[in-house]
């Protein structure tokens, strides 16, 4: 497609570049067009996709661990960081490996440290031919996930209510807007916001 002679309307998503390809997206604030070659000015700082050829979890771990003090829910939102990790699993991940999603990196254990990588491309990969998620071995709807869109419900591990809280880096300009967690407090301890009045 010619970027140059591409027609853009951001309010409905639609780019038509020709009769042969046509691209559609919903609610994009900012679209824009660039040649394959100029690709690298605006994505060459993201970290390699999870599950792409050039995935190096070694390298995905180090750049975690780079922002000692910052949240683990909030590193692995950054695409900096690795790329794949959506709201979703940054919720289970965090559950699967029994950590608060606001525990600061640098507090991770040696074990957590070591299945984080492993465990976060399992889900991707186990998941990415399947029409809804699932992190758990159960087929019910409702039990599909651990915490994700279970606030208020108990914990299928201990029983405990699942809650919810945004979860936001105030510290860094760079970070992503507040983003909805889900945790089991039990399950996951360590440091976590006061429950709203």
């Amino acid at each position: 497609m010619n970027a140059g002679a591409a027609a853009r309307d951001t309010r409905s998503g639609r780019c038509s570049g020709g009769a042969d390809r046509t691209a559609v997206g919903y609610r994009l604030p900012v679209l824009g067009l660039l040649p394959t070659t100029e690709e690298h000015t605006v994505v060459g700082h993201l970290s390699p996709d999870l599950l792409g050829p050039d995935w190096g979890p070694d390298e995905a771990l180090r750049r975690v661990l780079a922002t000692p003090r910052r949240a683990l829910g909030e590193a692995l939102l950054d695409q900096r960081n690795l790329v794949g990790i959506g709201n979703v699993y940054k919720a289970e991940l965090c559950f699967l490996l029994r950590v608060s999603p606001w525990s600061p990196v640098a507090d991770l254990s040696v074990s957590a440290c070591q299945r984080l990588m492993p465990l976060a491309k399992k889900l991707l990969e186990v998941n990415k031919a399947r029409p809804t998620r699932t992190t758990t071995a159960e087929r019910h709807p409702d039990r599909r996930l651990w915490v994700y869109g279970r606030a208020g419900k108990p914990c299928t591990r201990c029983g405990t209510t699942i809650r919810v809280a945004e979860q936001t880096s105030p510290d860094d300009p760079n970070s992503a807007p507040a983003r909805i967690t889900y945790w089991c407090p039990r399950c996951q301890p360590g440091p976590m916001p006061e429950p709203s009045p």
